[in-house]
């Protein structure tokens, strides 16, 4: 796991990395990596190196990346993206023919946004999205709504569903939860979502002047999906 001896989560991860018929593609925003906490490597440890493929960076394109071009035009490849467009991945999952390959977008919100966008590769594949039934076990880092997910959770989710394994769900976040216990145990606060402090009076900074910002609290207090 690369951590100090004292915080160590190797005894955490799976002995043998898990057996999955699923490639992941994790496409990661150049600033995850400059994160302490991050939750991808902890994914990458507990599958297989050919089932975590790690992409790093804002724009892709098929003449420098031609694999993954490749990957995003075959029609059995799903991306992990909420939206209007999305289906549930329950729904996916039950044809015959599951794909075998899904892409997942790693970084903040925005930042995902703005790969997904701006990217025409990433509009390729038939685009999935879970449904909002469990609340993130990441609390040592804020998220948008109670129901947001981290990268390692978001993956560890569609495997199990993808797998037809629900252990798989539990095998993956097993190192998450010591992560956060670890970081608790030495000095670090819970982070309730922005949505819960919103909504219970607790948000303490300065509301953005921003317009479009304001706009989107307002939203995340009324429950109206953004």
């Amino acid at each position: 796991c690369s951590r100090p001896k004292k915080v160590c989560l190797c005894p955490f991860l799976p002995v043998h990395p898990l057996k999955v018929s699923t490639c992941l593609y994790i496409i990661q925003h150049p600033a995850e990596e400059s994160r302490v906490l991050r939750t991808v490597p902890l994914l990458a440890a507990c599958l297989p190196p050919e089932k975590c493929k790690i992409l790093v960076g804002r724009r892709f394109n098929e003449d420098r990346y031609p694999e993954l071009a490749n990957v995003c035009r075959n029609p059995n490849t799903l991306i992990l993206y909420p939206g209007a467009e999305a289906t549930n991945l329950e729904e996916v999952a039950v044809v015959p023919s599951s794909p075998s390959v899904m892409i997942i977008i790693d970084g903040t919100w925005s930042q995902a946004k703005d790969i997904f966008y701006k990217n025409s590769l990433f509009r390729l594949p038939k685009q999935v999205q879970l449904k909002p039934s469990i609340s993130s076990q990441y609390v040592i880092r804020t998220q948008p709504t109670n129901t947001c997910l981290s990268t390692l959770e978001c993956a560890a989710v569609a495997l199990s569903i993808m797998e037809k394994n629900k252990s798989i769900q539990e095998t993956i976040l097993h190192p998450l939860q010591a992560l956060c216990s670890f970081q608790l145990q030495h000095g670090a606060q819970i982070h309730h979502s922005k949505e819960h402090l919103l909504k219970n009076g607790l948000y303490d900074k300065p509301m953005p002047k921003n317009k479009r910002k304001l706009r989107r609290m307002e939203l995340l207090v009324n429950n109206v999906k953004i």
